[in-house]
């Protein structure tokens, strides 16, 4: 019994695995159970709640800078996202962060605004949380989600079916394998790969590559150096980030200067 609950398990997986294997744009291998339309739903309805939940921003100023940003670099999505109507949100929130979301979604808190010193260092976070967009970052995450539970669950099956000694020390020990060796690494990865989905996207629409440079040297200032170790974090350490932008930085000014060819300079203020 135990063996043909085992192959069952192992034969759904595959299919599951199979059936959602995708590339992302840098060329990675990706897993993604859920449709666009799931997923865009989920990213609505989010969008939502935080309106109700949280205060917005009202000055007219504060919201035409932050639209601007967005709309030059929402002109250089791949069209099936470009297309898309895109609605930006700043919120009165002091922590430095912002945020996108399937289905169309930006949101930016106040708090950036002290960090990000300019128009370049804004589209650079800007141009990082829409690469977690069109990279099915978040499909990803709730599809590996999924996976985990489903093979933990196998696996408590399987211990308890063979009356396994020390079957709860194993079950937690699973676990925390399963967040330090699977969830959080993979949570850099999307972080590294939306870093330099980011950077194309704002070089493409204009502004200065050397602002995600800035931006982060920013982030690591105002961070005052208390960082848990990188392999306990969901997020590189800024020094691990400005280096791998700083490895993309050629490709990116050749296509900034291409965007200044073409006439796209951004003045957003």
């Amino acid at each position: 019994m135990k063996k043909i609950l085992t192959t069952l398990a192992s034969a759904l997986l595959m299919t599951l695995v199979v059936s959602g294997c995708k590339t992302s744009p840098t060329g990675r291998t990706q897993i993604t159970l859920y449709s666009d339309q799931k997923m865009s739903e989920m990213g609505v309805a989010s969008f939502s709640q935080m309106k109700e939940q949280q205060a917005i921003e009202s000055d007219k100023a504060t919201n035409a800078y932050v639209q601007c940003i967005a709309d030059q670099l929402i002109a250089q999505l791949p069209a099936e996202y470009a297309n898309q109507q895109w609605e930006v949100v700043v919120f009165k929130e002091d922590s430095a962060n912002a945020f996108a979301l399937p289905g169309g979604k930006i949101g930016v808190h106040t708090g950036l605004l002290n960090v990000a010193k300019n128009q370049h260092q804004l589209a650079a976070v800007m141009g990082h949380e829409v690469g977690h967009v069109i990279a099915q970052h978040a499909n990803e995450r709730v599809s590996q989600n999924s996976l985990l539970q489903f093979g933990l669950q196998a696996s408590n099956v399987a211990l308890q079916m063979g009356d396994v000694q020390y079957r709860d020390a194993i079950m937690q020990g699973l676990g925390l394998g399963a967040q330090f060796g699977v969830a959080l690494p993979f949570s850099r990865s999307h972080e590294s790969e939306a870093d330099i989905i980011g950077l194309d996207l704002m070089a493409k629409a204009g502004f200065e590559p050397q602002g995600s440079v800035d931006l982060w040297q920013n982030m690591a200032a105002a961070s005052g150096g208390e960082r848990p170790p990188e392999f306990m974090s969901t997020h590189p350490a800024p020094q691990s980030r400005i280096a791998n932008l700083q490895n993309g930085m050629t490709k990116a000014n050749a296509l900034k200067n291409t965007a200044w060819q073409a006439g796209r300079k951004p003045q957003c203020k």
